[in-house]
Protein backbone atom coordinates (compact mmCIF):
# COMPACT_ATOMS: atom_id res chain seq x y z
CA UNK A 1 0.00 0.00 0.00
CA UNK A 2 2.86 2.33 0.78
CA UNK A 3 4.28 1.79 -2.69
CA UNK A 4 0.91 2.52 -4.30
CA UNK A 5 0.55 5.69 -2.24
CA UNK A 6 4.01 6.78 -3.21
CA UNK A 7 3.39 6.28 -6.93
CA UNK A 8 -0.01 7.91 -6.82
CA UNK A 9 1.37 10.80 -4.83
CA UNK A 10 4.14 11.30 -7.37
CA UNK A 11 1.66 11.25 -10.22
CA UNK A 12 -0.64 13.59 -8.35
CA UNK A 13 2.29 15.79 -7.47
CA UNK A 14 3.29 16.23 -11.10
CA UNK A 15 -0.26 17.13 -12.04
CA UNK A 16 -0.44 19.40 -9.01
CA UNK A 17 2.69 21.25 -10.03
CA UNK A 18 1.34 21.61 -13.56
CA UNK A 19 -2.03 22.97 -12.45
CA UNK A 20 -0.59 25.28 -9.79
CA UNK A 21 1.95 26.55 -12.28
CA UNK A 22 -0.86 27.25 -14.70
CA UNK A 23 -2.77 29.20 -12.10
CA UNK A 24 0.35 31.14 -11.17
CA UNK A 25 1.02 31.91 -14.85
CA UNK A 26 -2.50 33.23 -15.28
CA UNK A 27 -2.08 35.64 -12.40
CA UNK A 28 1.32 36.74 -13.60
CA UNK A 29 -0.07 37.44 -17.09
CA UNK A 30 -2.99 39.38 -15.64
CA UNK A 31 -0.43 41.45 -13.76
CA UNK A 32 -1.74 41.19 -10.20
CA UNK A 33 -1.97 44.98 -10.07
CA UNK A 34 -5.14 46.64 -8.88
CA UNK A 35 -6.82 49.75 -10.24
CA UNK A 36 -5.77 52.95 -8.54
CA UNK A 37 -8.49 55.14 -7.07
CA UNK A 38 -8.51 58.90 -7.84
CA UNK A 39 -7.43 59.67 -4.26
CA UNK A 40 -4.59 57.18 -4.51
CA UNK A 41 -3.31 58.71 -7.74
CA UNK A 42 -3.41 62.23 -6.27
CA UNK A 43 -1.73 61.11 -3.06
CA UNK A 44 1.13 59.37 -4.90
CA UNK A 45 1.56 62.35 -7.20
CA UNK A 46 1.78 64.74 -4.25
CA UNK A 47 4.10 62.43 -2.34
CA UNK A 48 6.47 62.26 -5.31
CA UNK A 49 6.41 66.06 -5.61
CA UNK A 50 7.39 66.47 -1.95
CA UNK A 51 9.98 63.69 -2.18
CA UNK A 52 11.92 65.53 -4.89
CA UNK A 53 12.22 68.52 -2.55
CA UNK A 54 12.48 66.94 0.87
CA UNK A 55 14.09 63.51 0.41
CA UNK A 56 15.27 62.99 -3.19
CA UNK A 57 16.24 59.31 -3.62
CA UNK A 58 15.58 58.83 0.09
CA UNK A 59 18.45 61.16 1.05
CA UNK A 60 18.67 64.63 2.51
CA UNK A 61 19.05 67.28 -0.21
CA UNK A 62 21.96 69.70 -0.27
CA UNK A 63 21.72 71.68 2.97
CA UNK A 64 22.38 75.43 3.13
CA UNK A 65 25.79 76.41 4.48
CA UNK A 66 25.09 78.51 7.54
CA UNK A 67 27.08 81.50 8.74
CA UNK A 68 26.35 84.52 10.89
CA UNK A 69 25.62 86.48 7.70
CA UNK A 70 23.28 83.88 6.18
CA UNK A 71 19.75 85.16 5.51
CA UNK A 72 16.96 83.98 7.78
CA UNK A 73 15.46 81.84 4.99
CA UNK A 74 18.63 79.71 4.89
CA UNK A 75 18.29 78.93 8.59
CA UNK A 76 14.59 78.16 8.19
CA UNK A 77 15.25 75.85 5.24
CA UNK A 78 17.98 74.04 7.18
CA UNK A 79 15.59 73.54 10.13
CA UNK A 80 12.74 72.29 7.95
CA UNK A 81 14.95 69.83 6.05
CA UNK A 82 16.93 68.60 9.05
CA UNK A 83 14.60 68.45 12.04
CA UNK A 84 13.73 64.87 13.07
CA UNK A 85 10.15 65.78 14.00
CA UNK A 86 9.56 66.95 10.43
CA UNK A 87 11.13 63.74 9.11
CA UNK A 88 8.94 61.63 11.40
CA UNK A 89 5.78 63.40 10.24
CA UNK A 90 6.88 63.05 6.60
CA UNK A 91 7.33 59.27 6.79
CA UNK A 92 4.06 58.91 8.70
CA UNK A 93 2.41 60.58 5.73
CA UNK A 94 4.29 58.42 3.20
CA UNK A 95 3.19 55.28 5.05
CA UNK A 96 -0.43 56.46 4.99
CA UNK A 97 -0.19 57.02 1.22
CA UNK A 98 0.96 53.42 0.74
CA UNK A 99 -1.89 52.17 2.92
CA UNK A 100 -4.37 53.45 0.32
CA UNK A 101 -3.13 50.73 -2.04
CA UNK A 102 -3.49 48.13 0.70
CA UNK A 103 -7.06 49.15 1.52
CA UNK A 104 -8.36 49.25 -2.05
CA UNK A 105 -6.79 45.91 -3.01
CA UNK A 106 -8.51 42.54 -3.07
CA UNK A 107 -7.47 39.98 -0.47
CA UNK A 108 -4.72 37.62 -1.56
CA UNK A 109 -6.01 34.61 -3.50
CA UNK A 110 -5.67 31.24 -1.82
CA UNK A 111 -4.22 28.10 -3.30
CA UNK A 112 -6.23 25.14 -2.03
CA UNK A 113 -5.65 21.41 -2.01
CA UNK A 114 -8.04 18.58 -1.32
CA UNK A 115 -7.54 14.84 -1.55
CA UNK A 116 -9.67 11.77 -0.85
CA UNK A 117 -7.65 8.90 0.58
CA UNK A 118 -8.89 5.42 1.36
CA UNK A 119 -6.32 2.67 0.88
CA UNK A 120 -4.89 4.71 -1.94
CA UNK A 121 -5.11 8.30 -3.06
CA UNK A 122 -8.50 8.52 -4.74
CA UNK A 123 -8.53 12.16 -5.77
CA UNK A 124 -6.02 14.98 -5.97
CA UNK A 125 -7.74 18.37 -6.29
CA UNK A 126 -5.61 21.53 -6.28
CA UNK A 127 -7.50 24.76 -6.67
CA UNK A 128 -7.60 28.52 -6.38
CA UNK A 129 -9.95 30.64 -4.26
CA UNK A 130 -10.50 34.38 -4.39
CA UNK A 131 -12.55 36.44 -1.95
CA UNK A 132 -14.46 39.50 -3.20
CA UNK A 133 -15.71 42.10 -0.72
CA UNK A 134 -19.28 43.25 -1.26
CA UNK A 135 -20.01 45.91 -3.89
CA UNK A 136 -18.62 49.34 -2.97
CA UNK A 137 -16.59 48.19 0.02
CA UNK A 138 -13.16 48.48 -1.57
CA UNK A 139 -13.95 51.93 -2.94
CA UNK A 140 -15.05 53.15 0.49
CA UNK A 141 -11.96 51.69 2.11
CA UNK A 142 -9.86 53.57 -0.43
CA UNK A 143 -11.76 56.79 0.31
CA UNK A 144 -11.22 56.40 4.05
CA UNK A 145 -7.53 55.65 3.56
CA UNK A 146 -7.15 58.61 1.18
CA UNK A 147 -8.77 60.94 3.72
CA UNK A 148 -6.46 59.59 6.42
CA UNK A 149 -3.45 60.27 4.21
CA UNK A 150 -4.68 63.85 3.79
CA UNK A 151 -4.85 64.15 7.56
CA UNK A 152 -1.27 62.91 7.79
CA UNK A 153 -0.12 65.35 5.12
CA UNK A 154 -1.60 68.36 6.89
CA UNK A 155 -0.10 67.10 10.13
CA UNK A 156 3.25 67.06 8.32
CA UNK A 157 2.60 70.59 7.06
CA UNK A 158 1.73 71.73 10.57
CA UNK A 159 4.98 70.26 11.94
CA UNK A 160 6.97 72.04 9.22
CA UNK A 161 5.39 75.38 10.17
CA UNK A 162 5.85 74.74 13.88
CA UNK A 163 9.52 73.98 13.25
CA UNK A 164 9.93 77.25 11.38
CA UNK A 165 8.17 79.09 14.22
CA UNK A 166 10.38 77.44 16.85
CA UNK A 167 13.47 78.68 15.04
CA UNK A 168 12.06 82.16 14.57
CA UNK A 169 11.19 82.36 18.25
CA UNK A 170 14.73 81.40 19.28
CA UNK A 171 16.16 83.72 16.62
CA UNK A 172 14.23 86.79 17.80
CA UNK A 173 14.87 86.06 21.45
CA UNK A 174 18.59 85.71 20.73
CA UNK A 175 18.75 88.91 18.68
CA UNK A 176 16.91 91.04 21.23
CA UNK A 177 18.95 89.54 24.07
CA UNK A 178 21.96 91.21 22.46
CA UNK A 179 19.97 94.44 22.34
CA UNK A 180 19.15 94.21 26.05
CA UNK A 181 22.79 93.60 26.86
CA UNK A 182 23.80 96.57 24.71
CA UNK A 183 21.34 98.90 26.45
CA UNK A 184 22.40 97.74 29.90
CA UNK A 185 26.06 98.30 29.08
CA UNK A 186 25.31 101.79 27.85
CA UNK A 187 23.52 102.55 31.10
CA UNK A 188 26.39 101.02 33.09
CA UNK A 189 28.80 103.40 31.35
CA UNK A 190 26.42 106.25 32.15
CA UNK A 191 26.33 105.22 35.81
CA UNK A 192 30.13 105.22 35.90
CA UNK A 193 30.06 108.78 34.61
CA UNK A 194 27.49 109.72 37.26
CA UNK A 195 29.70 108.13 39.92
CA UNK A 196 32.60 110.30 38.76
CA UNK A 197 30.38 113.37 38.95
CA UNK A 198 29.28 112.37 42.48
CA UNK A 199 32.92 111.88 43.50
CA UNK A 200 33.83 115.31 42.14
CA UNK A 201 30.92 116.87 43.98
CA UNK A 202 31.94 115.02 47.15
CA UNK A 203 35.56 116.18 46.84
CA UNK A 204 34.47 119.85 46.92
CA UNK A 205 32.10 119.16 49.80
CA UNK A 206 28.88 119.82 47.90
CA UNK A 207 27.45 116.28 48.51
CA UNK A 208 28.11 113.44 50.91
CA UNK A 209 29.72 110.08 50.19
CA UNK A 210 26.22 108.64 50.13
CA UNK A 211 25.77 109.76 46.51
CA UNK A 212 28.90 107.86 45.49
CA UNK A 213 27.69 104.75 47.29
CA UNK A 214 24.27 105.00 45.61
CA UNK A 215 25.95 105.15 42.21
CA UNK A 216 28.05 102.11 43.07
CA UNK A 217 24.97 100.20 44.25
CA UNK A 218 23.27 100.86 40.92
CA UNK A 219 26.41 99.85 39.05
CA UNK A 220 26.63 96.57 40.97
CA UNK A 221 22.96 95.84 40.32
CA UNK A 222 23.29 96.59 36.63
CA UNK A 223 26.52 94.59 36.30
CA UNK A 224 24.73 91.59 37.82
CA UNK A 225 21.85 92.01 35.35
CA UNK A 226 24.36 92.04 32.50
CA UNK A 227 26.05 88.90 33.84
CA UNK A 228 22.66 87.15 34.06
CA UNK A 229 21.82 88.18 30.51
CA UNK A 230 25.19 86.99 29.26
CA UNK A 231 24.67 83.67 31.04
CA UNK A 232 21.26 83.27 29.37
CA UNK A 233 22.99 83.02 26.00
CA UNK A 234 23.73 79.34 26.62
CA UNK A 235 20.12 78.12 26.97
CA UNK A 236 19.10 80.34 24.07
CA UNK A 237 21.85 78.85 21.92
CA UNK A 238 20.66 75.38 22.95
CA UNK A 239 17.14 76.34 21.89
CA UNK A 240 18.45 77.67 18.57
CA UNK A 241 20.41 74.45 18.07
CA UNK A 242 17.39 72.29 18.89
CA UNK A 243 15.22 74.31 16.50
CA UNK A 244 17.68 73.44 13.71
CA UNK A 245 17.37 69.73 14.57
CA UNK A 246 21.00 69.42 15.66
CA UNK A 247 21.93 66.83 18.28
CA UNK A 248 23.99 67.52 21.41
CA UNK A 249 27.04 65.88 19.80
CA UNK A 250 26.99 68.22 16.81
CA UNK A 251 28.77 71.56 16.91
CA UNK A 252 26.88 74.70 17.83
CA UNK A 253 25.37 76.60 14.89
CA UNK A 254 26.30 80.17 14.03
CA UNK A 255 23.97 82.79 15.46
CA UNK A 256 22.35 84.99 12.80
CA UNK A 257 23.65 88.53 13.02
CA UNK A 258 21.12 90.20 10.72
CA UNK A 259 17.64 91.12 11.85
CA UNK A 260 14.77 90.23 9.52
CA UNK A 261 11.19 90.95 10.49
CA UNK A 262 8.20 88.79 9.50
CA UNK A 263 6.35 90.54 6.66
CA UNK A 264 2.61 90.49 7.25
CA UNK A 265 -0.10 92.93 6.25
CA UNK A 266 -2.54 92.97 9.14
CA UNK A 267 -4.76 95.60 7.55
CA UNK A 268 -6.47 93.10 5.26
CA UNK A 269 -10.06 92.25 6.13
CA UNK A 270 -9.67 88.80 4.59
CA UNK A 271 -6.97 87.50 6.93
CA UNK A 272 -9.35 85.46 9.08
CA UNK A 273 -11.02 84.02 5.98
CA UNK A 274 -7.59 83.08 4.63
CA UNK A 275 -6.77 81.43 7.95
CA UNK A 276 -9.88 79.26 7.69
CA UNK A 277 -8.85 78.22 4.17
CA UNK A 278 -5.13 77.62 4.76
CA UNK A 279 -4.64 76.65 8.40
CA UNK A 280 -3.19 73.10 8.37
CA UNK A 281 -4.82 72.10 11.66
CA UNK A 282 -8.23 72.88 10.20
CA UNK A 283 -7.36 71.13 6.96
CA UNK A 284 -6.31 68.02 8.90
CA UNK A 285 -9.60 67.99 10.80
CA UNK A 286 -11.62 68.52 7.63
CA UNK A 287 -9.86 65.48 6.16
CA UNK A 288 -10.62 63.54 9.34
CA UNK A 289 -14.32 64.34 8.88
CA UNK A 290 -14.13 62.93 5.34
CA UNK A 291 -12.46 59.80 6.71
CA UNK A 292 -15.24 59.40 9.27
CA UNK A 293 -17.90 59.87 6.57
CA UNK A 294 -16.32 57.15 4.40
CA UNK A 295 -16.04 54.90 7.46
CA UNK A 296 -19.75 55.42 8.18
CA UNK A 297 -20.70 54.53 4.61
CA UNK A 298 -18.50 51.46 4.93
CA UNK A 299 -20.23 50.52 8.18
CA UNK A 300 -23.58 50.51 6.39
CA UNK A 301 -22.00 48.16 3.85
CA UNK A 302 -21.53 45.52 6.54
CA UNK A 303 -25.10 44.51 5.74
CA UNK A 304 -23.86 43.42 2.29
CA UNK A 305 -22.29 39.95 2.15
CA UNK A 306 -18.81 39.21 0.84
CA UNK A 307 -18.27 36.55 -1.78
CA UNK A 308 -15.73 33.88 -2.61
CA UNK A 309 -15.16 32.24 -5.98
CA UNK A 310 -12.85 29.36 -6.73
CA UNK A 311 -12.09 26.43 -8.97
CA UNK A 312 -10.68 23.01 -8.15
CA UNK A 313 -9.52 20.29 -10.57
CA UNK A 314 -9.33 16.51 -9.95
CA UNK A 315 -6.06 15.71 -11.70
CA UNK A 316 -6.47 11.95 -11.16
CA UNK A 317 -9.74 11.74 -13.04
CA UNK A 318 -9.74 10.93 -16.69
CA UNK A 319 -10.93 13.17 -18.14
CA UNK A 320 -10.01 15.84 -15.57
CA UNK A 321 -13.00 16.97 -13.54
CA UNK A 322 -13.44 20.58 -12.43
CA UNK A 323 -15.25 21.66 -9.28
CA UNK A 324 -16.37 25.31 -9.16
CA UNK A 325 -16.60 26.80 -5.69
CA UNK A 326 -18.76 29.63 -4.40
CA UNK A 327 -19.04 31.06 -0.90
CA UNK A 328 -20.84 33.98 0.67
CA UNK A 329 -20.72 35.49 4.14
CA UNK A 330 -24.02 35.78 5.96
CA UNK A 331 -24.28 39.09 7.86
CA UNK A 332 -26.81 37.74 10.33
CA UNK A 333 -25.50 39.31 13.56
CA UNK A 334 -27.72 42.37 13.60
CA UNK A 335 -26.50 43.63 16.94
CA UNK A 336 -22.93 43.58 15.63
CA UNK A 337 -23.93 45.48 12.46
CA UNK A 338 -25.91 48.01 14.48
CA UNK A 339 -22.94 48.51 16.82
CA UNK A 340 -20.55 49.11 13.90
CA UNK A 341 -22.89 51.69 12.39
CA UNK A 342 -23.47 53.40 15.74
CA UNK A 343 -19.71 53.53 16.41
CA UNK A 344 -19.07 55.02 12.96
CA UNK A 345 -21.82 57.62 13.48
CA UNK A 346 -20.31 58.61 16.82
CA UNK A 347 -16.85 58.80 15.24
CA UNK A 348 -18.19 61.13 12.54
CA UNK A 349 -19.94 63.37 15.07
CA UNK A 350 -16.80 63.51 17.18
CA UNK A 351 -14.73 64.50 14.11
CA UNK A 352 -17.26 67.20 13.20
CA UNK A 353 -17.23 68.50 16.78
CA UNK A 354 -13.41 68.62 16.79
CA UNK A 355 -13.50 70.59 13.55
CA UNK A 356 -16.03 73.07 14.93
CA UNK A 357 -14.02 73.40 18.14
CA UNK A 358 -10.83 74.06 16.19
CA UNK A 359 -12.61 76.70 14.10
CA UNK A 360 -13.73 78.44 17.30
CA UNK A 361 -10.22 78.20 18.76
CA UNK A 362 -8.67 79.54 15.55
CA UNK A 363 -11.01 82.54 15.51
CA UNK A 364 -10.24 83.22 19.16
CA UNK A 365 -6.47 82.89 18.66
CA UNK A 366 -6.63 85.18 15.64
CA UNK A 367 -8.56 87.82 17.60
CA UNK A 368 -6.19 87.62 20.56
CA UNK A 369 -3.03 87.79 18.47
CA UNK A 370 -4.21 90.65 16.28
CA UNK A 371 -5.23 92.58 19.41
CA UNK A 372 -1.82 91.83 20.93
CA UNK A 373 -0.16 93.16 17.78
CA UNK A 374 -2.18 96.38 17.88
CA UNK A 375 -1.56 96.84 21.60
CA UNK A 376 2.18 96.21 21.28
CA UNK A 377 2.40 98.55 18.27
CA UNK A 378 0.68 101.33 20.23
CA UNK A 379 2.95 100.80 23.22
CA UNK A 380 6.01 100.74 20.97
CA UNK A 381 4.99 103.97 19.30
CA UNK A 382 4.41 105.56 22.74
CA UNK A 383 7.85 104.46 23.93
CA UNK A 384 9.70 105.55 20.80
CA UNK A 385 7.90 108.83 20.15
CA UNK A 386 7.04 110.04 23.64
CA UNK A 387 8.40 108.24 26.68
CA UNK A 388 12.02 107.53 25.71
CA UNK A 389 12.72 111.04 24.29
CA UNK A 390 11.19 112.63 27.37
CA UNK A 391 13.01 110.27 29.74
CA UNK A 392 16.29 111.07 27.98
CA UNK A 393 15.54 114.78 28.27
CA UNK A 394 14.56 114.32 31.93
CA UNK A 395 17.91 112.62 32.62
CA UNK A 396 19.81 115.52 31.04
CA UNK A 397 17.83 118.01 33.11
CA UNK A 398 18.45 115.99 36.26
CA UNK A 399 22.14 115.78 35.47
CA UNK A 400 22.41 119.53 34.97
CA UNK A 401 20.35 120.15 38.11
CA UNK A 402 22.58 117.85 40.16
CA UNK A 403 25.71 119.63 38.95
CA UNK A 404 24.10 122.94 39.89
CA UNK A 405 23.07 121.57 43.27
CA UNK A 406 19.36 122.03 42.63
CA UNK A 407 18.38 118.32 42.93
CA UNK A 408 19.72 115.41 44.93
CA UNK A 409 21.38 112.27 43.61
CA UNK A 410 18.29 110.19 44.30
CA UNK A 411 16.33 112.10 41.63
CA UNK A 412 19.25 111.70 39.22
CA UNK A 413 19.34 107.92 39.73
CA UNK A 414 15.56 107.76 39.40
CA UNK A 415 15.79 109.53 36.03
CA UNK A 416 18.46 107.04 34.94
CA UNK A 417 16.30 104.09 36.01
CA UNK A 418 13.28 105.49 34.19
CA UNK A 419 15.22 105.79 30.94
CA UNK A 420 16.67 102.29 31.31
CA UNK A 421 13.25 100.76 32.01
CA UNK A 422 11.70 102.47 28.99
CA UNK A 423 14.54 101.34 26.72
CA UNK A 424 14.24 97.75 27.97
CA UNK A 425 10.46 97.95 27.55
CA UNK A 426 11.03 99.03 23.94
CA UNK A 427 13.20 95.98 23.28
CA UNK A 428 10.66 93.68 24.95
CA UNK A 429 7.88 95.19 22.83
CA UNK A 430 9.97 94.62 19.68
CA UNK A 431 10.50 91.00 20.72
CA UNK A 432 6.83 90.35 21.45
CA UNK A 433 5.70 92.01 18.22
CA UNK A 434 7.98 89.81 16.13
CA UNK A 435 6.81 86.69 17.97
CA UNK A 436 3.17 87.66 17.40
CA UNK A 437 3.83 88.29 13.70
CA UNK A 438 5.61 84.94 13.35
CA UNK A 439 2.80 83.07 15.12
CA UNK A 440 0.12 84.78 13.07
CA UNK A 441 1.94 84.08 9.82
CA UNK A 442 3.06 80.49 10.44
CA UNK A 443 0.76 78.92 13.01
CA UNK A 444 -2.56 80.71 12.44
CA UNK A 445 -2.50 81.78 8.78
CA UNK A 446 -0.42 78.76 7.71
CA UNK A 447 1.82 80.81 5.41
CA UNK A 448 4.87 78.66 4.56
CA UNK A 449 8.37 80.17 4.44
CA UNK A 450 10.18 80.47 1.12
CA UNK A 451 11.39 77.07 -0.18
CA UNK A 452 9.41 75.12 2.40
CA UNK A 453 9.09 71.40 1.47
CA UNK A 454 5.33 71.67 1.09
CA UNK A 455 2.72 71.48 -1.64
CA UNK A 456 1.43 74.69 -3.12
CA UNK A 457 -2.23 75.26 -2.15
CA UNK A 458 -3.56 74.21 -5.57
CA UNK A 459 -1.67 70.90 -5.36
CA UNK A 460 -2.82 70.26 -1.83
CA UNK A 461 -6.40 70.72 -2.96
CA UNK A 462 -6.05 67.83 -5.38
CA UNK A 463 -5.65 65.51 -2.41
CA UNK A 464 -9.41 65.60 -2.05
CA UNK A 465 -10.71 64.60 -5.49
CA UNK A 466 -14.33 63.73 -5.91
CA UNK A 467 -14.87 59.97 -6.35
Amino acid sequence: MDAVLSVDAMRGGSWLCLVLGGFAMVFLLVGCVGVQSPGEKAAHRNQQAIETIYRPNGQRPAMPTLSTNSPLNDFLRFAMLNHPQVESAYYDWVASVERITVERSLPDPQLTFQSDIADVVMTVMPGLMQEFPGPGKLGLRAQAASAESQTKYFTFESVVLQTAFAFKRAYYQSYFLDERIRINRQMLNLLMELEQIARAQNDVGRVTLQDVLRAQIEEDRLATDIANLEDSREPLLARLKAALGLTAEQSNPPVPARFESTPLDLTSDRLLAEAFVRNPRLKAMEADVRRAEAALDLAYKTRVPDFGLGLMADVKAAPTMFRPLFGMTLPVWRDKIAAEIAAAQSDKRAAQARLTGEQITLAMDFAEQTFAFREISRNLALLQEQLIPKARQSLEVARSGYLAGRIDFFNLIDAERTLLNFQLAEIEAHTQRELVLAELSLIILGTPPVNAPLLVPSSAATQNPKP
